[in-house]
């Protein structure tokens, strides 16, 4: 059943809420984390190191109220490049195992959909009081690392400060101006010197770790576009500079913060992305675009094919992308003991890294601070292994389920834009083909729907030709006919 024009941003939002529940994830926050709030009289009080003055600046999305994180960059001598980057202090409002927490902690994750945002935290706080909003003082955690020529770091340091954002940038503005697309956006206005500096060290660290293999995918995520209270089409974000700029430095400074904890013998949550088992998949799909990958998983020799085939076809690598991604398997949370070898990150070729850069909408990052905390004041560990091992889980589960409810929504508001269309032939690539379904993501516009006659004998990776059967709003359905 599809909803009337002027009311789908309204049953979208109903679809989302269903949706959250399904999953386990509370939609709303209980009776005693708003009791909690209400006592909350302002922002955490600054820490006696003062950085204010600095010209920090945010690069988020154009529609991004919860501002985590800010960045500035200094001239550290010999060509080589200080960072520092300033994350909102939201341990300093929200303790450990107060209502607000145990609602952070049910849900772990902030939750996007396009009808309507589920914030892990209440808006009071990740988008006012711990948000690192322009033009207003806050408390921060900073961390800093120096960048080398050659795009290694050293002299990595964690603390507090308060600090002050001076501009409010997005990453379409800032990413078109750094590539010579566009003019410098009205709030860039006397930092130009600082953003072209953070840019030459942001390419620094990214070439440095497509040196070591990281590996560079490239996704297609559509976004609803709402006009007069209806959605009339489904928009693909594309990656840029700044989006690259803000990566680099947040993957420098989750390595600082995994080192800081593994030196001060401290245990921590680790985000890793495990060696991937369907290697053979993999190297199969790779043998069919005439590669050859070893028959062991080797991150630079996937990430060499990767590079050629976004050269020689760029319209279908984010369909390449996917496949590999799904391969490869998800990204996971995992508890470590003082001493313990860390699993590492395969995809972005790195050994240490713990998510530390946005605690108003992850609850990781939150879990990290508060570690980080008790390491350098050398007090005992906010969280112990046993613990850690619990919210690993939790958290894992927890970011799968926002994930589907987000899928969900974007599937529901693409049965929207195609519900006029059943009958059409679309060209796609099968994205997973396993005995619980076969699908299919059509290139445009970029959706993912169920491939329910003509599925035998289908792999993923396969490009196909498809028809569209029937769409189902409530469902996020969208069902397909394989022609060829």
């Amino acid at each position: 059943m599809a909803a009337n024009d002027d009311g789908q941003v309204r049953e979208l939002r109903r679809i989302a809420r269903r949706a959250m529940v399904e999953r386990g994830l509370a939609p709303d926050f209980p009776k005693p984390a708003l009791e909690q709030l209400s006592a909350i009289a302002g922002p955490a009080p600054a820490p006696p190191q003062d950085l204010r003055a600095l010209p920090w600046c945010s690069i988020d999305n154009d529609d991004s109220r919860d501002l985590d994180q800010l960045s500035v960059s200094e001239p550290a001598g010999g060509g080589a490049v200080k960072v520092l980057v300033a994350v909102a202090d939201v341990d300093v409002l929200v303790e450990k195992d107060t209502p607000i927490d145990g609602h952070a902690r049910k849900n772990t994750t902030s939750v996007y959909t396009a009808a309507q945002i589920f914030p892990m935290l209440p808006e009071r706080l990740s988008t006012d009081l711990t948000s690192l909003n322009p033009d207003v003082d806050r408390a921060a955690m900073v961390i800093e690392y120096v960048v080398a020529p050659d795009g290694s770091t050293r002299d990595g340091a964690i603390y507090r400060a308060a600090v002050r954002n001076h501009g409010k940038l997005a990453y379409g503005g800032v990413g078109a101006w750094l590539e010579g697309k566009g003019p410098l956006p009205a709030g860039a206005l006397g930092i130009e010197a600082q953003l072209r500096a953070q840019d030459d060290a942001a390419q620094r660290l990214r070439r440095r770790r497509f040196e070591r293999g990281a590996l560079e995918f490239q996704s297609i995520e559509a976004r609803p576009v709402f006009q007069d209270g209806r959605v009339v089409a489904l928009r693909a974000e594309t990656p840029n500079r700044a989006r690259q700029l803000i990566e680099e430095f947040m993957v420098a400074a989750n390595g600082v913060s995994a080192r800081t904890l593994r030196d001060q013998r401290s245990p921590s949550l680790r985000r890793v992305v495990r060696s991937p088992e369907r290697w053979a998949r993999i190297a199969a799909v790779a043998a069919e675009h005439g590669e050859s990958l070893p028959g062991q998983p080797d991150s630079k020799a996937l990430d060499a094919f990767l590079r050629k085939r976004r050269a020689a076809d760029p319209l279908r690598f984010p369909d390449l992308s996917l496949v590999i991604v799904k391969l490869m398997g998800a990204g996971e949370y995992v508890a470590e003991a003082p001493g313990q070898e860390p699993v590492g990150h395969f995809g972005l070729a790195v050994r240490d890294y713990s998510h530390t850069t946005a605690p108003n909408r992850r609850f990781p990052d939150l879990i990290t601070h508060r570690l980080l905390k008790s390491a350098l004041d050398g007090r005992p560990a906010a969280y112990g292994v046993a613990e850690l091992n619990e919210l690993a889980a939790r958290c894992t589960e927890m970011e799968g389920a926002a994930n589907k409810v987000e899928r969900q929504v974007r599937k529901s508001a693409a049965a929207l834009v195609l519900q006029d269309r059943v009958g059409e032939s679309f060209d796609g690539v099968i994205t997973g083909a396993a005995d619980k379904g076969t699908y299919v993501r059509i290139f445009e516009p970029p959706v993912e729907g169920r491939v329910v006659r003509g599925e035998r004998g289908t792999r993923v990776g396969d490009k196909v030709r498809v028809k569209l059967l029937a769409t189902d709003f409530e469902r996020g359905w969208l069902d397909f006919h394989r022609l060829r």
